[in-house]
């Protein structure tokens, strides 16, 4: 296999990357009431972003889908890479208010919402070693 053919090809972590974001950006959309719930309660007051908590799950489901697709092609790997790194940021806080408010959430346990708090990152360190460029 040729260096140039190498680069086409995703490597294992990053069909990992790519899958698991796809899979959960297509959740958004057939079982959407769940991160529907997660949505912090203000964000609809905010003037420049004003959506709905159904508005906010789609938007970041089709980021997702688009952010797992982008990692598959290495013209795309490193917008992608960056846009799925914007998008771990941006959904932080709603990871943050479940998990302050981890009894509105049952029966899943209180733990497994402050256990995602710090799997985000360790999530984002996945993303940013599949989407980096290799020579």
């Amino acid at each position: 296999m040729t260096q140039s053919q190498e680069l086409r090809r995703p490597d294992a972590a990053t069909l990992l990357v790519a899958g698991a974001f796809i899979a959960i950006g297509i959740r958004h959309f057939t079982h959407p009431e769940p991160f529907d719930r997660i949505v912090p309660p203000g964000l609809q007051d905010l003037p420049v972003v004003g959506m709905t908590p159904r508005q906010a799950t789609l938007i970041s489901g089709a980021a997702e889908i688009a952010g797992g697709l982008g990692m598959l092609h290495p013209a795309t790997r490193p917008a992608a890479r960056s846009g799925l790194l914007a998008l771990l940021a941006a959904v932080y806080p709603a990871n943050i208010h479940m998990a302050l408010n981890a009894k509105d959430y049952r029966p899943l346990p209180e733990w497994v919402s402050w256990a995602r708090l710090p799997l985000q990152p360790v999530i984002g360190w996945g993303v940013w070693r599949a989407g980096r460029q290799r020579r």
